[in-house]
């Protein structure tokens, strides 16, 4: 490299936004994700031996996905390209298995593909990837913001093995911000910033373990805020609240985002905890999720969690959901509200949940048996001469209405329905055993 060549790169460098600059170049610089980049752990053993084979980094933005396969680049020996899956096409991706195959007859060096964002390749642009990693051509590491098992097809995962990144802690955003501010070379050590506690403390809650925004609003807190008399910048509580106003919401309803946060909300109801479920209900709300979806999984809650052991509890779900098609949005909160928290306070029972589950299995496993002739129809001309009804014992002929007769068909043996102590499935269980 020329002098001249030396001094754009180092131009270029320095116009990049401070992320960009911040990004780190070797694992040792990497913060957080020591789960699987921990002293020892796989992903960083096979990184450190050039021996990677093809995975796929999951998790949300600003955790380092693109940032470790930068990494890979600067230490692996096997030729390193890359694609984005907006910009490219299945042309674009014959063409680097073209050279692939070319630069592994000819020199025996593979070719390592890193393709961002890969959940946005169709069907036919992952089936056209598909034989080069099988074959070793190619060694794929993927990069995606969405659950792979619902954005990645089944033969390609695979083929890959599959790293979750995690939203980092508020220790590693910590150590982010003092590197940004004491970096002379690469960050903002320079400009002689000074933090407020409870500045530092507010990007930290509001990134949401997000490096990238963390950075950026601390990029742009620096740059707006005026040097005191003394030529030092100090940045308050109301310039990190300028910075950064509102977290980013992460949460897509098509995606594991969405599944996760109605899978704990169902559970803190199952629970018996209102607080966890109002919780979970407003991240929801707050996210744009339609209320009417979540009035459904309410519905489901109350007869597949809370059942008989208090009946009333789907008249409220029921009642409430039609409250809230009157009144519609944001007053429609209210008798959500209402629904959530007397569901999660009420009793439990999933019996007629297990009940007719045990019922269908029996039913699929056995087949469907013939009804017994007492229970048969006997209303409509020649059931007589059939036999339809003969011997049956009408209940309300009987003491207590009740008479001891076999309902379930010959073959079939089963209880099916076994209510608990709790709530009002405990007088039922008494009547039944009576």
């Amino acid at each position: 490299m020329d002098l001249f060549s030396y001094a754009e790169e180092q131009n270029r460098d320095k116009m990049q936004p401070l992320a960009a600059r911040m990004r780190p170049r070797t694992l040792d610089e990497f913060i957080g994700q020591k789960h699987i980049l921990g002293p020892g752990k796989l992903l960083r053993r096979a990184i450190e031996a050039d021996q990677l084979s093809s995975v796929i980094f999951y998790g949300p933005p600003g955790t380092g996905k693109t940032t470790l396969a930068r990494i890979i680049a600067r230490t692996t020996e096997s030729h390193f390209t890359d694609l984005n899956a907006v910009t490219a096409g299945v042309a674009d991706i014959r063409k680097v298995v073209e050279e692939a195959r070319s630069r592994l007859g000819m020199y025996n060096q593979r070719t390592t593909l890193f393709i961002d964002e890969i959940h946005r390749f169709n069907k036919a642009q992952q089936d056209a990837l598909l034989p080069y990693v099988e074959q070793g051509t190619i060694v794929l590491i993927g990069a995606t913001t969405e659950n792979p098992f619902f954005e990645v097809n089944s033969a390609l995962l695979s083929r890959s093995r599959i790293f979750q990144l995690h939203p980092l802690t508020d220790e590693d955003l910590k150590e982010i911000v003092d590197l940004v501010l004491t970096d002379r070379d690469r960050g903002l050590g320079e400009m002689n910033i000074s933090i407020d506690p409870e500045a530092r403390d507010h990007l930290i809650r509001y990134a949401e373990g997000d490096a990238r925004q963390l950075i950026n609003a601390l990029e742009l807190a620096a740059v707006t805020t005026p040097p005191q008399e003394d030529g030092s910048i100090r940045i308050t509580l109301d310039v990190a609240v300028e910075s950064i106003q509102r977290r980013a919401v992460r949460y897509d309803k098509s995606g594991d985002n969405h599944y996760d946060t109605v899978s704990a909300f169902i559970k803190s109801i199952r629970g018996s905890d209102p607080d966890a479920a109002l919780y979970w209900v407003a991240r929801m709300l707050d996210a744009g999720e339609d209320p009417r979806f979540i009035f459904r999984r309410l519905i489901i809650a109350a007869s597949e969690d809370i059942g008989n052991a208090d009946p009333q509890a789907l008249q409220v779900a029921v009642s409430a959901f039609h409250a809230f098609e009157l009144v519609g949005m944001p007053e429609g909160r209210i008798p959500l509200a209402q629904a959530v928290t007397y569901l999660a306070s009420a009793p439990k029972s999933n019996a007629a949940y297990v009940g007719i589950n045990k019922a269908l299995r029996d039913v699929r496993e056995k087949g469907h048996k013939p009804v017994p002739v007492h229970l048969r129809d006997s209303h409509y001309k020649g059931a007589e001469k059939l036999g339809h009804g003969k011997g049956y014992k009408y209940p309300h002929d009987y003491p207590g209405n009740y008479v001891q007769q076999r309902y379930l068909p010959d073959g079939v043996d089963e209880t099916y329905y076994q209510p608990t102590e709790n709530g009002y499935e405990k007088q039922i269980k008494k009547n039944l055993d009576r």
